[in-house]
């Protein structure tokens, strides 16, 4: 079983509807997991918040919090989540925020990705530095690590 289709399942088995809130990905998350049948009994919406005004408008970002940290920060993706689950009717919900490339810079590296992770009242956020794989190769792996982060909080609570 993949790691998309265990997510449902267990997701299923507990009755938690998921929402995620993306931006380098683009969806490939929220792809990831519609495109197993039977999906829809747990999948409410997924936010493509490519911009800071999409982040701020769709999922509540504070434009103080991205003037300060800037979009690919913690605290971004600690918001993306948050809001994610706010605006939706999911209990659990997936951020991501990073530098998929080509490009970056010294403070922020191509290859920069921070998550959120919300289920309930408890978010953690972290930061996974991929390296520069290239786009396409940061972008499966942002997505296959958010999959990985959704999988957990669905096996321990």
């Amino acid at each position: 079983m993949s790691l998309a289709a265990d997510v449902l399942t267990r997701a299923k088995e507990k009755g938690v509807m998921i929402a995620t809130a993306e931006s380098c990905t683009g969806g490939m998350v929220f792809a990831a997991l519609t495109d197993i049948a039977g999906s829809s009994a747990v999948m409410d919406r997924g936010f493509v918040t490519y911009t800071n005004d999409a982040k701020q408008e769709m999922l509540g970002v504070s434009s103080a919090t991205l003037a300060a940290h800037g979009a690919v920060s913690e605290q971004v993706a600690k918001e993306m989540a948050e809001g994610a689950r706010a605006n939706s009717k999911a209990q659990l919900a997936v951020s991501i925020t990073g530098i998929a490339g080509p490009g970056g810079s010294e403070h922020k590296p191509e290859g920069r990705v921070c998550f959120g992770i919300t289920f309930g009242t408890d978010t953690h956020t972290e930061t996974v530095e991929f390296g520069a794989l290239g786009r396409k190769m940061v972008r499966e792996s942002a997505r296959d690590h958010a999959l990985s982060l959704l999988h957990q909080a669905l096996s321990t609570k």
